[in-house]
């Protein structure tokens, strides 16, 4: 069956995420479904035990046709009847009119999906945890390394840039322990039949769900969620926080690699990021890609809340939203934070850069500084004004702030102000900085949940 080409994906994709929900994983787990429905079938005495080992047998992979299994289920509209037709057409009289005894599409499917999600948690976590160490060792190499912090991406105050990476890892930190707890949300067996009895099982129903929850290592749970879509619906929010994040850094990046800033870089190498015909070019190419995957991401997981409005108890057309969404939600976050994570891990920062960019505008960035120095004595309002005074003229005549503000005071004060290092307005830089390693550190050892 062919494949839709994405250029994107075919650049950077994250291959273990894509095989999880490639169409030989997807259906070797309908499989493992029906062999485990058979043999908890079994447990209870509802199919006999040879009958479930032959069964169980029969559901392997390279029995099945796939070609075959997508014109059948083309046909019919969904996959598991002609997935059936080419288990039982393995299987003697007897066996054969047993598989798939009492169960329904859906149940297979949506068991078969959990898995999927229970294998994306997993994948999710060990990329969270790569970027979350890429990130840890850039806060703590950065922790007093003074930067001009920036608010409506103009110079504000003095920080670090181990302060600034700091609020990053401080996000993953908390998505780590989302991805975490959401592993056992969405890993809950689905075995209720067509209407959500589970009648066609007898009085084993239960029983025998027990038993398949327990073969594959899924939740169980006592209340059908054929059309109850919301733990679907929360893998794709807390895929989309994380895409989000991953986001989030990579413009930090791109705004920070601008020739006229220049205090960080993606990494080097022959032609990375060269441009067809403007050879000085070295673009921040995996950031660009980030973003690229992480808005694609958060516009994939808001498709899932519109699949929770499935009526009565079979959806009309909102599951197959899922079809489409919850393998881009999955596979779009899994590129995004790997790449995030390598571009954390080898990033190229400027200090030099840094230092000199505190220097630019006359030394503006320290006019709250400045401002809280006079406040004690003149109060905060005519500090701010004063202050703001002369920043205006320091702009507008290209001197130092300091030099400017020190004409308009007494001479008691002129003294008491002296020279503003950046340095030396960090506030609680430092202790940021500490406090997101040490709080990534728990969680990432498995505590602070």
């Amino acid at each position: 069956m062919g494949q839709a080409f994405r250029l994107l994906s075919a650049l950077y994709h994250d291959e273990p995420m894509l095989e999880i929900w490639s169409p030989e994983a997807t259906v070797a787990d309908w499989l493992r479904v029906e062999s485990a429905l058979a043999l908890a079938q079994a447990e209870t005495g509802l199919l006999a035990r040879e009958d479930a080992e032959a069964i169980a047998a029969a559901c392997r992979p390279e029995l099945i046709d796939l070609d075959e299994l997508w014109e059948g289920a083309r046909t019919v509209g969904y996959p598991i009847l002609p997935l059936v037709r080419q288990i039982a057409g393995q299987l003697p009289p007897g066996p054969d009119g047993r598989v798939h005894y009492g169960a329904t599409t859906q149940d297979i499917m949506d068991t078969g999906l959990a898995l999927q999600l229970v294998r994306s948690c997993d994948r999710l976590v060990e990329l969270a945890l790569e970027l979350g160490d890429a990130l840890a060792a850039l806060t703590e190499s950065g922790a007093g390394l003074v930067v001009a912090a920036r608010t409506h991406a103009q110079q504000a105050v003095p920080t670090t840039f181990g302060a600034k990476t700091a609020v990053f890892l401080g996000e993953v930190t908390r998505e780590l322990a989302e991805l975490r707890r959401l592993r056992p949300v969405v890993g809950v067996v689905s075995l209720f039949g067509a209407g959500g009895t589970n009648a066609a099982m007898g009085e084993d129903a239960a029983r025998v769900r027990a038993g398949l929850a327990r073969r594959l290592d899924l939740v169980d749970t006592e209340v059908p969620w054929h059309v109850a879509r919301d733990r679907v619906a929360r893998f794709g929010q807390v895929c989309s926080l994380l895409a989000a994040t991953c986001v989030r850094f990579a413009r930090e990046v791109v705004d920070l690699s601008r020739t006229e800033v220049g205090e960080v870089a993606e990494q080097d190498g022959h032609h990375r990021g060269a441009s067809s015909t403007m050879p000085q070019k070295a673009n921040p190419i995996s950031s660009e890609a980030v973003i690229g995957y992480g808005v694609a991401a958060s516009g994939a997981a808001g498709l899932l809340a519109r699949a929770m409005e499935a009526g009565h108890e079979r959806s009309s057309g909102e599951w197959q939203i899922e079809w489409l969404a919850v393998p881009q939600v999955a596979e779009y976050t899994a590129a995004a934070v790997r790449l995030t994570a390598g571009t954390a891990e080898s990033l190229r920062v400027f200090p030099e850069r840094m230092r000199a960019n505190l220097r630019l505008d006359g030394g503006l960035l320290m006019s709250e500084a400045l401002m809280m120095r006079l406040a004690p004595a003149l109060g905060r309002e005519k500090a701010h004004d004063l202050v703001y005074a002369a920043a205006v003229r320091a702009r507008a005549e290209g001197e130092d702030l300091v030099s400017v503000c020190a004409r308009d005071l007494p001479d008691d004060l002129r003294e008491e102000i002296g020279p503003l290092d950046p340095s030396g307005y960090l506030g609680e830089a430092a202790a940021v900085a500490s406090g997101a390693v040490r709080e990534w550190k728990t969680v990432r050892n498995g505590g602070g949940d």
